[in-house]
């Protein structure tokens, strides 16, 4: 009896297999080109980070990752041009300008891609994710779905996001434990803690070398006041308010922008206070988040803000340097009156467009898919990386993530990918962090601020929004470097508000009101 019902169960099965094939165009885009020497093209530009590395004679458009993808997918990946991070976006907009070929998909990390949304070029993914992406890639797509919010027109999205872990970019504050041990004192918990540490890293030669060549904090004030390593946004958070940012004030029923609360002038008096007592070096007026973060890796900062992973880049080259180096992950201080905020990370990290003229989409979906359903839920040879013996090897038949045991050096392969960052799931985040950080940003948790605007810039943001950016900026340095009293403040706040900033007020609750309701 046993065999005569076995040839039918087989047949039931395979024609389900079949049908579900048939009526599910995410199976199919995830099939391989059959034909090894015609390889499905997909073109591209690529944004170059100064955090990019290769080994073994490998380039951005020739590596261990665009081999896999050719071998195991059949597509080739093809890059039209790259630029290094910084003028990216400038090339882009060249490229908009003067009306040149645009690649099958972009993917784009800053504002620029609103201008590219708005040029027409791209076409709307919303059909297209529902037919082509798997499983897998829409329930962690659904894990928060306002991610799709900035990429909105008309009711459709012109971009796909790119998902980050959530936690990615929450500040913790990284200090230099043998500084804290020389000078005989703890790690900061309230303000006045911090200044007394700031101090004696600037003024009592922290790292005994009878120089005074220290400060005490290292900071980027070169784009923002808000940002995402050398931060000081935390140091308005102390007073109640974030700069950059939209949150909701239950005495005004509505958001408002942080940068023009009279709590961001609290703040602003302290970030004077310390560049006037030398905490932070002149040199933060310009510098970028790379340059100020450096400070502390070549020991001339006692006191870096930023994320969780910054123990594995920039800061590993202060141990790289300097073997007795030490130093901590310790939760940010608490401010006069033990308030603290600090910005809380988004679970994206920029978007993907879809050139209106690529003929065979479906491509980059199998590409995408591939990535999730191996590195993106850590399936197989995928659980400890991208590529054995780049970011991962394997020693005694046992593998592992040492970076010290890796032939030839660790390489983030995944930073070769397509969405910079590989496939990222936003819970998983705590696979990824070490348990010391872990705890850290646990204790964080409650002062977390997340920006509530997320929709498309609003249309006097479009028209005014860059100035009134650049004013800010401008007025925020003039005051902290003493160029400016620090009641100009509040002739900032008035320019700002009858210069766009009140249309914009209204523009963005307006955008709050339909999105979520007015009041939380």
């Amino acid at each position: 009896m046993k065999k005569l019902w076995f040839v039918p169960a087989i047949l039931i099965m395979m024609l389900a297999m079949y049908e579900l094939y048939q009526h599910n165009p995410w199976m199919q885009s995830k099939q391989p080109s059959n034909n090894e020497k015609q390889p499905e093209t997909l073109t591209t530009v690529f944004s170059l980070r100064p955090s990019l590395s290769f080994k073994n004679g490998e380039t951005i458009e020739d590596n261990i990752h665009t081999r896999t993808v050719r071998e195991t997918l059949g597509i080739e990946l093809q890059y039209l041009w790259t630029a290094p991070d910084s003028t990216f976006s400038t090339q882009l907009k060249l490229h908009l300008l003067n009306k040149r070929e645009m690649p099958d998909i972009i993917p784009v990390r800053t504002d620029v891609i609103h201008q590219l949304i708005d040029s027409g070029q791209f076409i709307a993914v919303d059909d297209l994710f529902e037919q082509y992406a798997s499983p897998i890639w829409k329930k962690a797509m659904d894990e928060n779905p306002s991610v799709w919010y900035p990429y909105e027109r008309n009711g459709k999205h012109y971009a796909i996001p790119i998902l980050d872990y959530d936690f990615n970019s929450d500040p913790v504050m990284w200090i230099r434990k043998d500084w804290l041990d020389n000078v005989g004192l703890s790690p900061p918990t309230t303000l006045a803690e911090l200044e007394q540490v700031l101090d004696a890293f600037t003024h009592q030669d922290p790292d005994r070398n009878g120089k005074n060549d220290t400060y005490g904090l290292a900071v980027s004030l070169g784009n923002s006041t808000s940002t995402w390593m050398a931060d000081i946004s935390w140091v308005f958070g102390m007073y109640g308010c974030l700069p950059d940012q939209w949150n909701f004030y239950a005495d005004k029923e509505q958001l408002e922008f942080g940068s023009i609360q009279q709590s961001a002038k609290q703040g602003l008096t302290k970030l004077r206070e310390w560049r006037e007592a030398g905490y932070f070096p002149n040199e933060a007026l310009w510098q970028d988040e790379e340059s100020a973060a450096r400070l502390f890796s070549q020991e001339k900062a006692g006191i870096v803000i930023g994320p969780h992973w910054m123990r594995f880049w920039p800061l590993n080259v202060l141990t790289e340097q300097n073997p007795q180096a030490t130093f901590i992950a310790v939760p940010l201080p608490k401010g006069p009156d033990g308030r603290l905020y600090h910005r809380a990370s988004l679970t994206r990290n920029g978007a993907i467009l879809i050139n209106k003229n690529n003929a065979n989409p479906q491509t980059f979906f199998r590409y995408m898919n591939y990535l999730y359903e191996t590195q993106g839920i850590g399936k197989g040879e995928f659980r400890y990386g991208l590529a054995r013996d780049y970011d991962y090897t394997v020693v005694d038949g046992k593998s592992s993530r040492d970076r010290s045991l890796i032939p030839g050096g660790y390489v983030d392969v995944s930073a070769y990918t397509l969405t910079y960052d590989g496939a990222r799931i936003p819970s998983q985040w705590a696979t990824m962090v070490d348990e010391t950080e872990k705890n850290v940003l646990g204790q964080l948790f409650s002062s977390r601020l997340l920006n509530e605007y997320q929709g498309p810039p609003t249309p006097t943001m479009l028209e005014k929004g860059d100035q009134l950016k650049q004013t800010e900026h401008e007025t925020f340095l003039q005051i902290i470097y003493g160029k400016k009293s620090i009641d100009y403040f509040d002739h900032f706040v008035e320019y700002w508000k009858t210069n766009g900033g009140d249309q914009i007020t209204k523009e963005v609750n307006d955008w709050y009101r339909t999105v979520h309701g007015l009041g939380k």
